[in-house]
């Protein structure tokens, strides 16, 4: 397919493979792979929707979060002494669209597990506590 239609954060957006996006933050770590709902395959003069659907996937990557530009937002009423002035960033995911298509690919997001040479190093033992007895 050429081109899918996902949701993401009640929002819409028509992506290709390997299109880079920003959209509202995801609870998704930097670097791993999601599956974002389906609305719409399309291209090639092939549409497919709802139960057409069954079986087909799109694989996104979370690239990085990032904060959006900052909106400063001021409020004033004339002759009353009435200002305010505050500021707003949104919190944004950057994605990558992996694949578009059949759930037959595997995931890129397997656990590895640490060897020897990585293991974490063992507790350090902490100093005894000194007795608080006064001197004479």
């Amino acid at each position: 397919m050429s081109y899918a239609v996902i949701s993401i954060g009640n929002k819409q957006y028509r992506v290709r493979e390997g299109q880079r996006l920003l959209v509202d933050r995801v609870p998704h770590d930097e670097g791993k792979t999601f599956h974002p709902d389906l609305v719409m395959l399309g291209g090639d003069g092939d549409l497919k929707l709802g139960s057409e659907l069954k079986g087909q996937q799109v694989t996104v990557k979370v690239a990085e979060h990032v904060r959006g530009k900052k909106i400063i937002v001021g409020k004033h009423r004339r002759r009353t002494g009435y200002k305010r002035r505050n500021g707003f960033r949104a919190s944004l995911t950057r994605i990558e669209v992996q694949s578009i298509g059949a759930t037959g690919t595997r995931s890129t997001t397997a656990k590895k597990e640490p060897t020897t040479a990585e293991a974490k190093p063992a507790a350090e033992k902490k100093p005894a506590a000194r007795s608080r007895t006064k001197k004479s």
